[in-house]
């Protein structure tokens, strides 16, 4: 564990630092703590840059927790849509409704409170009460603990129960009273734009000379770096019906992967792929169809899997079909994941072209 000398050193210096050098961002212009909550969960995997127009769209979509948990899920998916793991917006949702029912409409500002919601874990809820409440707490982000690795060479993997305690022993140790604000926003900054996995740029940086990682000569070497296993490769495809100028989609169910989108049927397949297509839609959505040319082949790398869709024109025979017929000129208004809002779009194109 770090001296009494060597604390204050740290704290002083970046503090010091990010007085002159920390970034500008909208949510650090805001004391309300539901803006700020907001903020935390969209920062979660998610880079900066990638958060602020999402962040201030949603916030005027949802100006409130009020108004968010009144929204129906469906309009909140539609405003998160291209930001990615949906489970952040379904726990948005459920919990400003927690927060409505259970906290007169409050955000809480205890860490037993805060772990009690939906989506929020120790370092996020060290984030809302150190930025919305100014009280003492720690954070452990992955910049937090990418910084701690390489300060004081944890060469334990961050994934690790043990290291983990480490890292929120020196966390918890490092806030200095009544400055957790600055301090936490500091380390969150010294990470994301000095201390970078690759190539961190070591003589800019505040606390060099206190850093274990860059005196060994090796600060990339901490925390060690986690081989990535190969993710498998999944084939699926995917039919476009279409009748009086709708098309067939279904809505997943509000839990897992992409939960609460809407989406073009499709299945993952092996074998002859129009043959499956034609047979999984009178199976399981009781309808005929006659599969025609295909209109592309869509990619997307998930964070366990990588997809590669083939998409088929299908034209409608007879059956009414078991999910929801949508005018293809409200397509725009169904939230989807990346890949089915691509093929939305190139439908929604084809159409203004036949009417030119």
């Amino acid at each position: 564990m770090e001296s009494i000398s060597q604390k204050g050193k740290i704290q002083t210096q970046l503090l010091q630092w990010f007085k002159k050098k920390g970034r500008v961002l909208p949510w650090r212009k805001t004391r309300d703590p539901y803006a700020i909550w907001v903020s935390e969960i969209m920062l979660q995997q998610t880079q900066v840059a990638t958060v602020i127009p999402y962040y201030q769209r949603f916030l005027k979509s949802f100006p409130t927790i009020r108004h968010l948990a009144k929204t129906d899920l469906s309009k909140v998916l539609k405003v998160w849509e291209g930001l990615g793991y949906y489970s952040r917006a379904r726990n948005l949702h459920r919990t400003s409704q927690i927060v409505l029912n259970h906290f007169h409409g409050r955000i809480p500002d205890t860490l037993k409170d805060l772990l009690s919601l939906p989506g929020i874990g120790r370092s996020t809820a060290g984030a809302i009460l150190s930025f919305a409440f100014h009280k003492d707490a720690p954070i452990l982000d992955g910049n937090a603990k990418r910084v701690f690795s390489r300060l004081f060479t944890v060469s334990g993997s961050p994934g690790e129960r043990k290291t983990q305690q480490l890292l929120w022993q020196l966390s918890e140790s490092l806030v200095p009273r009544g400055f957790s604000n600055p301090f936490n926003q500091a380390l969150m900054d010294l990470g994301s734009m000095l201390c970078t996995t690759k190539e961190p740029q070591c003589l800019r940086c505040p606390l060099r000379n206190l850093c274990q990682g860059y005196l060994s000569g090796k600060p990339e070497s901490y925390p060690p770096q986690i081989i990535k296993k190969t993710i498998p490769h999944i084939t699926a495809i995917s039919a476009v019906i279409e009748k009086d100028k709708k098309v067939l989609l279904n809505q997943r169910l509000p839990v897992g992967l992409l939960g609460g989108l809407w989406e073009f049927p499709n299945w993952k397949i092996e074998g002859e792929k129009r043959f499956v297509l034609r047979s999984y839609l009178k199976k399981e959505m009781g309808i005929n169809v006659k599969v025609k040319e295909s209109i592309g082949t869509f990619k997307q790398t998930y964070s366990h899997f990588k997809l590669t869709l083939q998409v088929f024109d299908c034209h409608h025979l007879n059956g009414k079909g078991k999910w929801k017929w949508v005018p293809i000129h409200r397509l725009h208004f169904f939230p989807m994941s990346r890949i089915h809002r691509r093929i939305a779009n190139l439908i929604s194109d084809r159409r203004l072209q036949i009417s030119d």
